[in-house]
């Protein structure tokens, strides 16, 4: 039964192999961007029939700000839901599911004050539709991905799984983004003690359970309990620990 929100696929050659060369060229190219320090925005864009996108940290404990946006109305819109605290994007990070607004304006009963603040505003006040993905990693929340078009449509059930694959690519490099700083690596690797073999060895053992638990690689798995040692204010031997005696499951966020 598809989406209400989400038109099928349309039977052309736009869903032939260019466009799945082109979504491999956009995932290539978010999963480069950190290293590249190029638009975590563009590849959407470039691939999407949006007329532009945002991305944004969210979560409080990991420092709310914008990533990046790809045009001053995209600015504009992550600028009001954030400072009114309400719209897709929220939702979408509320939810951990996509929130595909085809017509924003008919969204008034559901975000009365941004869609109120949104069409008095000279700047966004042609936006037609909102398309927001959310930005997690395992039980990791992070921020979001707005996306916008000009016109009220729909996209199609490729373009939302297109979209939401960019969109776990793009949590990875937000999370990279976020722990660059040397100054983090010292404060999550120490909690003022020298590091001991066996706590180095909790540090392997417990990447190994979460690169299980979540089918990702060992590094990947060595910078999500990172994260979750930034986001809550620990050192990396504390979480490698709960994981190690089965406190922390990255792959439901649950402490039993």
């Amino acid at each position: 039964m598809d989406h209400p929100l989400m038109s099928p696929d349309k039977d052309d050659a736009s869903k032939g192999p260019s466009r799945r060369d082109e979504f491999i060229r956009a995932q290539r190219e978010l999963s480069f961007s950190f290293e590249r320090k190029t638009s975590l925005c563009a590849p959407f864009v470039a691939l999407l029939p949006v007329s532009g996108a945002s991305v944004s940290i969210l979560a409080t404990s990991l420092g709310q700000s914008t990533v990046c946006s790809s045009n001053s109305t995209a600015s504009r819109l992550d600028e009001l839901q954030f400072d009114l605290g309400e719209g897709p994007c929220w939702e979408a990070l509320a939810s951990g599911q996509p929130v595909l607004t085809t017509d924003l304006k008919a969204a008034q009963s559901v975000w009365p004050i941004f869609i109120g603040a949104v069409y008095d505003d000279p700047q966004a006040s042609k936006v037609g539709a909102m398309f927001a993905f959310p930005l997690t990693v395992g039980s990791l929340d992070i921020g979001a991905v707005d996306l916008f078009t000009t016109q009220i449509t729909e996209l199609t059930l490729s373009e939302v799984a297109d979209a939401s694959a960019l969109a776990d690519v793009a949590a990875w490099q937000v999370l990279r983004s976020i722990l660059q700083d040397p100054a983090n690596d010292q404060a999550l690797d120490s909690d003022g003690l020298p590091p001991s073999p066996s706590s180095r060895r909790e540090v392997h053992q417990a990447t190994g359970m979460v690169l299980a638990q979540l089918n990702i690689s060992a590094a990947d798995a060595a910078l999500l309990i990172r994260a979750h040692a930034f986001a809550s204010g620990r050192t990396v031997r504390e979480v490698a620990t709960d994981i190690v005696e089965r406190r922390l499951d990255f792959l439901s966020g649950e402490r039993p």
